[in-house]
């Protein structure tokens, strides 16, 4: 892809479980020639045609998230080798990632710790891991839930705030003074997935409280919706990284994707446990981001938007998109709203001519705002695919549920 041109090629019906399935397939193939590294763990890095870049990296959000990956791919399509490469990760979070104290480093770079920092963020992606694990009775899986609940517990939770902290150094002794949505918004699906795991009403009931103080209480201090940085007294922080739009992990400016994953997740736990505020609720952040981010010259969701409404970021990211698929779904099976529906197809579409990559496989990260391919980093750190295999997942999972 060199620009904004559309590929001439067919369009698949976007509401098929096969394609959905099929699609599903595609990525995983683009992975599985080059990605089990026998010696622990996954390769991480890849160019566009699947060739890794750099062998020596292993991200903790890339680390969990694969096993998440290979968990579901199991369940999808039964195949053994899926369940291995599951236990396999497993195994490298536990015997590399996670030190003696109980925390997950960050990053390592071959034998060594690159970056020690203990995250909120990654530590929720540890129980994500290990509850996707645990439901394939892999070893340890279980108890790997619980341990890094605890250690969460000690370490991030602040009762007061009803929120997680974000940062400790890897001494474990300073917690930064940086409070953030984003690792709470990741803790509350790792928590449903716990709770789906283990059965266990503790972690529903966590996940259904900083839910609520993210999208009502928090929310209500930002005009309805969900602002990414706090102080350590959990007040918005309107200037934290207002120089970087773009930033990974904390970018300034509301995100239309974290708006949408929130609404998804809130229909999850309506799902499970239906409260009178879930769909009302997720409606506002699903249907204000929508408004605000979708871009009406060029098509697709901008990465952030300032608080004035202008795009703080035009870029189109791969994940942003992947989460509104998945929420204008289980929005429209939720309500019969045919503008869900029509929203997840143009989602679709946007994303099939623009991000898919239908010379080599999976999507691309980014490209520009009128869609023009930017890097040759087909999976950074933190990518995998886990956005766009997950949203085609819990699409499946609520078409089946509707059977």
């Amino acid at each position: 892809m060199t620009d904004n041109v559309r590929p001439d090629i067919d369009t698949p019906d976007f509401e098929s479980a096969a394609f959905l399935r099929e699609h599903v397939d595609s990525i995983l193939a683009f992975y599985a020639p080059r990605i089990f590294d026998p010696a622990g763990g996954f390769f991480q890095h890849f160019l566009d045609d699947g060739s890794i870049y750099d062998h020596q990296l292993r991200h903790l959000v890339s680390s969990t998230r694969l096993v998440f990956n290979h968990s579901n791919a199991f369940l999808q399509t039964k195949e053994q080798k899926y369940r291995d490469w599951a236990a396999h990760g497993i195994a490298f979070l536990q015997d590399q990632h996670r030190q003696r104290s109980g925390h997950y480093v960050w990053q390592l770079k071959g034998d060594e710790i690159d970056d020690g920092r203990a995250m909120a963020y990654g530590h929720a992606f540890v129980i994500l891991a290990a509850s996707w694990a645990a439901r394939l009775d892999i070893t340890g899986a279980r108890e790997m839930i619980y341990d890094c609940w605890s250690f969460m517990e000690a370490h991030f939770w602040e009762q007061d705030h009803t929120a997680y902290a974000d940062e400790r150094d890897a001494s474990l002794a300073t917690l930064s003074d940086y409070r953030g949505q984003n690792a709470n918004m990741h803790a509350v699906e790792a928590l449903i997935a716990a709770y789906e795991a283990t059965d266990d009403r503790m972690f529903l009931d966590r996940a259904q409280r900083v839910a609520q103080q993210f999208c009502q209480v928090l929310a209500d201090r930002a005009n309805g919706q969900i602002w990414e940085h706090y102080t350590d007294s959990w007040d918005i922080d309107w200037n934290y990284n207002i120089d970087k739009p773009d930033d990974l992990f904390k970018p300034w400016g509301f995100q239309p994707g974290h708006q949408i994953e929130w609404a998804k997740l809130l229909l999850q736990l309506d799902a499970i446990a239906p409260k009178d505020w879930y769909l009302p609720v997720a409606q506002r952040l699903y249907d204000t981001a929508i408004d605000k981010g979708w871009d009406s010259q060029y098509g697709g969701l901008v990465y952030g938007y300032a608080p004035d409404g202008s795009f703080a970021d035009a870029n189109k990211y791969f994940w942003v998109q992947a989460e509104a698929i998945a929420a204008s779904w289980r929005l429209f099976t939720k309500t019969g709203d045919v503008r869900y529906r029509q929203d997840y197809n143009r989602l679709w579409d946007w994303s099939w001519w623009y991000l898919v990559d239908h010379q080599h496989g999976a999507w691309y990260r980014i490209v520009s705002r009128e869609g023009a391919w930017l890097e040759p980093y087909k999976s950074p750190a933190g990518k995998v695919d886990y956005h766009t295999m997950g949203a085609c997942w819990d699409v499946l999972q609520v078409m089946e549920q509707q059977r």
